[in-house]
């Protein structure tokens, strides 16, 4: 059985790719690539996900992730987290990110804001972040969400 991050990232990735009108469109999505789930279950987690109906350009109403959930999230890196970036480094589940110095403060707020379904926390200081995953998340599964603030080009991991 899929794990429910598997599942919830599989929804977001559905919605963001496809013009989706109804529920049933995504569950058998869902149950091509093999998620056994309840109409239910997936009304919860398009809940908890932030998924919305809004209109597309010709004026139907598809699935969409919620504005202020899609900015936290955004693909576009900010390029001062680009200039500030240096190194990934894991210690077990924990994880050490090196700045320039400053900027690991500002760093350290974009993930807790933008990548909390991954990430239970981060302790910043002047060019260091402490940063401790959630529970269950594996050190690939931290890599992949960081690269939503962090291009894979300069994702260095030590």
């Amino acid at each position: 059985m899929k794990s429910k991050k598997e599942r919830l990232n599989t929804i977001l990735n559905l919605v963001e790719n496809h013009s989706l009108n109804n529920q049933e469109e995504l569950l058998s999505l869902l149950k091509k690539r093999d998620f056994e789930i309840t109409q239910a279950t997936l009304s919860r987690d398009m809940k908890e996900l932030k998924i919305i109906k809004s209109p597309d350009n010709q004026g139907n109403y598809i699935y969409t992730v919620s504005p202020s959930e899609d900015n936290k999230r955004t693909k576009e890196p900010d390029e001062w987290i680009n200039r500030g970036f240096i190194s990934l480094a894991f210690s077990h589940q924990l994880a050490v990110i090196k700045t320039r110095p400053g900027y690991a403060m500002g760093i350290a707020s974009d993930i807790d804001s933008r990548i909390s379904h991954a990430i239970l926390g981060t302790i910043a200081g002047d060019d260091t972040i402490l940063l401790v995953p959630k529970e269950g998340f594996s050190k690939n599964e931290i890599i992949e969400a960081l690269t939503l603030l962090i291009p894979k080009s300069i994702l260095i991991v030590e």
